[in-house]
């Protein structure tokens, strides 16, 4: 007779898939590196071009009242460091064209926004909630992805306890 410690059942084994799939997807990645991502406002970028550099890879929509408060960090954020960081936006909704000038101006982003998504060439899964912004060592290695609004404050935090 076994025990019920001995099988998994159903609730036991719907908890290690997700981190299964996460697995998977960052063995066979490339971690994003040589993939090309398209710039609103034109030009293109690689995650490899950034090497050298830490990038911050922030999530926001129009109507996320915590992103509209984080903006402004982050922009005095990248403002203040721009030889050891590039920040870059993803808007979470998939605007586009001119509804997605629109956002941009109104919520003051200065910082490149990403036409395409690169979580899964990084290996995430989908953001839970926003804001959220993915944290890139200047080794191209993610070290985090830090759920909630942050700071300039915070965002130098991040940078220091890295290197610690």
């Amino acid at each position: 007779m076994r025990r019920p410690s001995q099988h998994p059942g159903p609730e036991r084994g719907r908890r290690w898939w997700p981190w299964l799939v996460v697995l998977v997807l960052t063995a066979c990645g490339d971690g994003g590196g040589d993939v090309r991502y398209a710039l609103h406002g034109g030009g293109e970028l690689t995650l490899e071009s950034l090497r050298g550099r830490w990038v911050f890879i922030n999530y926001w929509a129009e109507w996320c009242a915590p992103c509209r408060e984080e903006i402004p960090e982050l922009n005095a954020f990248a403002a203040a460091h721009p030889d050891r960081v590039r920040v870059l936006s993803v808007n979470f909704d998939g605007s586009a064209g001119e509804q997605l000038d629109a956002q941009i101006e109104a919520l003051g982003i200065a910082f490149p926004t990403l036409l395409a998504d690169p979580r899964t060439a990084l290996g995430v899964p989908p953001a839970q909630g926003l804001p959220e912004t993915l944290v890139i060592d200047p080794q191209g290695r993610l070290q985090r992805v830090l759920p909630g609004p942050q700071t300039r404050a915070t965002l130098e935090a991040e940078m220091a306890a890295a290197r610690r």
